[in-house]
């Protein structure tokens, strides 16, 4: 399903409050069409409430949230697609490669299971529980899971924490091929050689709002690096 407008995501003025605090403090993006958005953050930044209120799982205070041009959670946004979120508890005992054939009976035209599989180094414990993986490999099954379904847009939630340099590198190919293909791509990451490697605009949000956005080399102007961008603008968690 393609967008109505140049814009595979569009946040205006999002507020999400949790216990009285302001987690997004009318925080505005954009995800362009078939271009890899990376949001960069602090713990606690708001990245993942984000995620959240852009896949129908919170709904915000107030502002508002357009995928591929329509509202959260609605059904033909859902079918279109992919979200891997930071972590699940939903799969407990089913082996991989049988979450990954379920996730697909979903789909009307689903990516062969077979070769995601080898594609991203599962084959060596496909049978194996999913509670039982370690952090990276239970990564690589949620990012199947996620582009299993030929999403146009696909959110991706620290996609490659915890996974080794030969799955990350992987992953980082992958992304690009959907990329040239013309699927949207919407990661966050605190790995700024990923945002560096990866992104065709960066957006860096502190505390619930907009620190910094541009491109790589917009941002990067006067011989800093990405992190030194990051540090100057954003602030750490103290204590």
């Amino acid at each position: 399903m393609a967008s109505p407008t140049a814009f595979a995501l569009q946040v205006r003025d999002l507020t999400v409050r949790l216990g009285g605090t302001a987690v997004l403090d009318a925080l505005s993006l954009t995800a362009a069409d078939g271009a890899l958005t990376a949001v960069l953050g602090p713990n606690g930044a708001g990245k993942t409430t984000l995620v959240r209120c852009c896949t129908g799982l919170v709904r915000p205070d107030a502002g508002e949230v357009a995928v591929l041009g329509r509202a959260p959670g609605s059904p033909d946004v859902t079918a279109a697609i992919g979200v891997m979120p930071q972590s699940t508890g939903a799969w407990s005992g089913i082996r991989a490669v049988e979450l990954l054939r379920y996730l697909a009976s979903l789909y009307a035209h689903p990516l062969d299971v077979d070769a995601l599989v080898a594609r991203l180094g599962i084959g060596a414990y496909a049978r194996t529980p999913y509670r039982r993986l370690s952090g990276g490999q239970q990564q690589a099954v949620n990012l199947a899971g996620a582009l299993v379904g030929r999403p146009s847009l696909v959110f991706l939630d620290e996609p490659t924490a915890g996974m080794d340099p030969h799955a990350r590198r992987a992953t980082w190919e992958l992304l690009r091929e959907l990329r040239a293909a013309g699927a949207s791509v919407v990661l966050t990451t605190h790995a700024m050689d990923e945002a560096e490697a990866l992104a065709d605009q960066v957006w860096m949000i502190d505390r619930g709002r907009v620190a910094a956005s541009g491109t790589v080399a917009e941002l990067t102007t006067g011989g800093q690096t990405l992190e030194d961008v990051f540090l100057t603008r954003t602030h750490g968690v103290v204590g």
